[in-house]
């Protein structure tokens, strides 16, 4: 059992990752399509009482952000992993230029979440971390912290 916790900036490529990498083997968690926090919890809460794997598709900018769902997944032994999706503040802002108008989000959302990202720390309890870094051709490079 895996709890992956996806951490970046807006337009850093967070879904296409978690598409690319979970969709066949974790339940996906993400407040764009669940909109609120009730229904993320009654998820949350499933994939942990189904001892189900998870992974959360959300900015997750600070460690408060994350704890909400590290300590959970820790209490019920599963493995906890982040993936922080470092990009470069203008690659994330042309990258979201380019989405359907409808989910495109304002520029200043995406520098007030880089001003408050704190990169994630084992100390959170996180028994993996892993630096995302997206290189030419759209490829993802992956290294361990």
């Amino acid at each position: 059992m895996e709890a992956v916790i996806i951490v970046g900036i807006q337009g850093s490529g967070k879904s296409t990752f978690c598409r690319e990498n979970f969709y066949d083997t974790h339940v996906r968690i993400n407040l764009d399509m669940l909109k609120t926090r009730k229904k993320e919890k009654l998820i949350l809460d499933a994939c942990i009482a189904a001892k189900q794997s998870f992974v959360v598709d959300n900015t997750n900018p600070t460690a408060l952000d994350r704890e909400k769902y590290i300590a959970p997944a820790r209490s019920n032994y599963f493995k906890t992993k982040a993936y922080y999706l470092q990009t470069d503040i203008n690659d994330a802002i042309q990258r979201n230029n380019q989405r359907e108008a409808q989910k495109r989000v304002p520029e200043s959302a995406i520098r007030g979440t880089l001003n408050k990202l704190q990169p994630p720390a084992y100390e959170e309890g996180f028994d993996e971390i892993y630096i995302v870094t997206i290189g030419d051709n759209n490829l993802y490079y992956i290294k361990k912290a």
